[in-house]
């Protein structure tokens, strides 16, 4: 499951439900202001939960949405510049029944105007779309220009006792990968960081990973060694190296693992 980003999910359900017993006397709020005050629950979330469930008057915008709006209205801007206009132009489009509206929206964007095929004769917006009158609705909506990602350095250390045992840390309690489990290492930097070794000893180079996040590449040298019983000095505990399948081990630190051989 490691990846998928099913751990942070089930913190945020456990803070929600939290939050809703302290703040809200246990009922689940039904405006999308006071969802959005929940863990883990953004802008979008937030809408589709109060226009679908609760029918309240506002624009539910996803992908799909924001598809068909761009072609609808010729938005002659990539998506991510025109969001703010996008969903100005839909909350007043809104009618009484939000919930069925919303979904139709999405619907519609995900089986008739989809990304790569604008089925115009069997869309019900055919008529007023903008993109159709022109005879070019597959231009839209506009391609931003692809951003270079940047890319980060850093080390990671694989200790392995006599047993094969591996020390294992947990990870901070906020940001990337908060509270998962990893293998001690230096920061993730800019440019690569000088080595410091978190425990005296010879150690060797087992290789270099590379591991792909949503907004940054990564790069990290390995490096392990084989110690005897004694405990390192940062905090952590042993893993035995049947357990480690069950750790809350990220991929890239299964990545970092299977480069100095291990399962």
């Amino acid at each position: 499951w490691a990846g998928l980003g099913y751990y942070v999910r089930a913190r945020n359900l456990h803070a929600c439900a939290q939050q809703i017993n302290r703040d809200f006397s246990g009922i689940f709020p039904q405006s999308a202001k006071e969802l959005a005050q929940l863990p883990g629950i953004g802008p979008y979330t937030a809408a589709a939960i109060a226009a679908i469930c609760f029918d309240e008057k506002i624009a539910v915008v996803d992908s799909n949405v924001e598809r068909v709006v761009a072609r609808f209205c010729a938005l002659e801007k990539p998506v991510r510049q025109a969001r703010p206009q996008i969903r100005e132009y839909l909350q007043v489009q809104v009618p009484g029944r939000a919930g069925d509206f919303a979904q139709g929206l999405m619907d519609l964007g995900a089986s008739v105007c989809t990304p790569r095929i604008a089925n115009c004769n069997v869309c019900p917006l055919g008529r007023g779309c903008t993109a159709r009158a022109i005879g070019s609705p597959l231009r839209f909506p506009l391609k931003a220009a692809k951003k270079t990602r940047p890319a980060r350095f850093g080390h990671a250390f694989v200790l392995r006792r006599d047993d094969g045992a591996v020390w294992l840390c947990k990870r901070p309690e906020k940001g990337l990968l908060a509270r998962m489990s990893e293998v001690p290492g230096s920061e993730w930097r800019a440019q690569l960081p000088e080595v410091e070794f978190p425990a005296a000893g010879e150690w060797a180079l087992a290789g270099r990973i590379t591991h792909a996040f949503s907004h940054f590449r990564l790069e990290l040298n390995v490096w392990q060694l084989s110690i005897s019983d004694a405990k390192p000095s940062m905090n952590g505990w042993w893993c035995p190296p049947d357990s480690l399948a069950e750790e809350a081990l990220p991929s890239v630190f299964r990545k970092v693992l299977a480069a100095a051989g291990l399962p």
